[in-house]
């Protein structure tokens, strides 16, 4: 996804604690080619991120919705750079109003994870088609 991603894409991940937003996270800012360590910022609300594109990580786990929409969180969203939202149920509507929404949860066996990924807009949906889309092998 972060191979893919355009300026303005808001991914928004949901699901319980452990169940990898963070990880999944981790592997967006890889595709931006961000060149430094990627950890969740529960306690400081956002991370910003060098890449091919501007990295906006948000964490609203430890707020309330009514708090999450009174943090100027527009900013992030307007279209300078990608922006991952873990605990994106806690986002304002208005604000998730075209966003890729990836759901995660446990499966059936131990390790085993459930991902519901589903598109919110037009912008969020040509960034789920693209990311689906086959890649060629880089050739080097």
């Amino acid at each position: 996804m972060g191979e893919c991603a355009e300026r303005g894409d808001v991914i928004c991940l949901e699901g319980p604690l452990g169940a990898g937003k963070t990880v999944l996270a981790q592997g967006i800012a890889d595709g931006l080619d961000v060149d430094q360590p990627v950890t969740s910022p529960s306690f400081v609300i956002a991370h910003e991120y060098r890449g091919r594109l501007p990295l906006y990580h948000i964490d609203l786990y430890r707020l309330a919705q009514t708090q999450a929409a009174d943090l100027g969180l527009e900013r992030y969203l307007e279209g300078g750079g990608m922006t991952v939202v873990e605990w994106a149920e806690r986002l304002p509507e208005e604000l998730r109003a075209d966003c890729l929404r990836i759901e995660m949860g446990w499966g059936r066996r131990d390790n085993d994870r459930r991902i519901r990924l589903s598109a919110a807009g037009e912008r969020s949906a040509r960034l789920l088609e693209s990311a689906l889309a086959p890649r060629r092998k880089q050739q080097g």
